[in-house]
C-alpha cells in the first residue's frame, strides 16, 4: 500500500490496529476506516494546518475533528501511547520540559487561559510539556501545565510509580525534596548541582552524558507542528496531538 511519508506504513498499522476502537465484537460504529482517520489526524499533526483544510481524501472535516475529539475524550490516544511504551528500557529515566508558544486562536479556550494550561509570559501565552523517558530517550509519560510552571514542580508527577535504576535531569532539577523522591525510589540522583549550593553534591558524569537522549526526543517532536506551537483551545485535544506524536517516536 503506498503511503504518505507522514501516512502509517504497513507494520506501523499493524501494531496499532487492535489498540483502537471499531474491532469486531465492539459495540457502535465500524472500524474499517481507522487507519484512514488515524492519517489523516497525522496530516493535521504534522502540518499544524486549521481542520478545515483537511484533504478530502481522509473524510469529511468536521466529522474527522469530532472524532479526533471523542477519541481524546474517550483516553485513546493514552491508551495506544501506553500500550507501545510497555517495551521500555528502564535503566535510566530521563526528565525535561520544553516551552511551546500557543497561537493566538488557542487562547479562547472554555474557562479561560490558566483552566486549559496557559501561561502568560513577555512573549505571550506559552504552555509547557513536561517530559519522562526512558533511557533512549522516548517519551513514557507527560504533564502539560502554564509556561511558568517549574520544572521542579511537575517532575514528581512524572516519576510517580515509575522504577529505573537512575534518574537524570539537568540543574534546573537540583532540588533537596526532588533528590529525596528519587533516594525513595532507589534510583541514583544523577543531577548537576546548581552554583548557589553551598555544598556542591556530585554527579555520575559520565551516566549524565545520556541526558542528550531526551533532547534529541524533543527535536523529533517538534517535527510535528501541532506539537511545536499551540493550536488548540481544550487542552485535552493538545494532549491528543502530544500523545500521537509520541506515539510515532515509539513507532518509528
Amino acid at each position: 500500500m503506498a503511503t504518505k511519508r507522514y501516512e502509517l506504513n504497513d507494520a506501523q498499522w499493524e501494531r496499532i490496529a487492535t489498540l483502537l476502537p471499531g474491532k469486531a465484537g465492539d459495540p457502535g460504529r465500524s472500524g474499517l476506516d481507522n487507519r484512514l482517520f488515524v492519517n489523516g489526524c497525522l496530516w493535521v499533526l504534522r502540518s499544524g494546518a486549521h481542520w478545515c483544510d483537511l484533504p478530502e481524501r481522509y473524510g469529511k472535516w468536521k466529522s474527522v475533528h469530532r472524532r479526533f475529539s471523542r477519541w481524546c475524550h474517550a483516553g485513546v490516544w493514552e491508551r495506544v501511547f501506553e500500550s507501545l511504551t510497555q517495551d521500555r528500557d528502564n535503566q535510566y529515566l530521563m526528565i525535561d520540559s520544553t516551552i511551546v508558544r500557543a497561537h493566538q486562536q488557542a487562547a479562547s479556550g472554555k474557562g479561560g487561559p490558566r483552566d486549559q494550561a496557559l501561561g502568560r509570559s513577555r512573549g505571550g501565552l506559552t504552555t509547557k510539556i513536561h517530559m519522562l523517558a526512558d533511557a533512549l530517550g522516548r517519551p513514557l509519560r507527560f504533564l502539560i501545565t502554564p509556561g511558568q510552571t517549574g520544572d521542579v514542580t511537575a517532575a514528581p508527577i512524572l516519576l510517580e510509580g515509575q522504577e529505573g535504576r537512575a534518574v537524570l535531569a539537568d540543574k534546573a532539577y537540583d532540588s533537596n525534596a526532588l533528590r529525596a523522591v528519587i533516594a525513595d525510589m532507589g534510583a541514583q540522583v544523577v543531577i548537576p548541582s546548581k552554583r548557589s549550593r553551598k555544598i556542591i553534591i556530585p554527579h555520575d558524569a559520565i551516566i549524565y552524558r545520556q541526558r542528550n537522549n531526551i533532547e534529541r526526543c524533543f527535536g523529533r517532536l517538534k517535527h510535528f507542528r501541532r506539537f511545536a506551537t499551540r493550536y488548540d483551545r481544550r487542552t485535552i485535544h493538545f494532549s491528543g496531538f502530544v500523545l500521537l506524536a509520541a506515539a510515532m517516536i515509539w513507532l518509528s
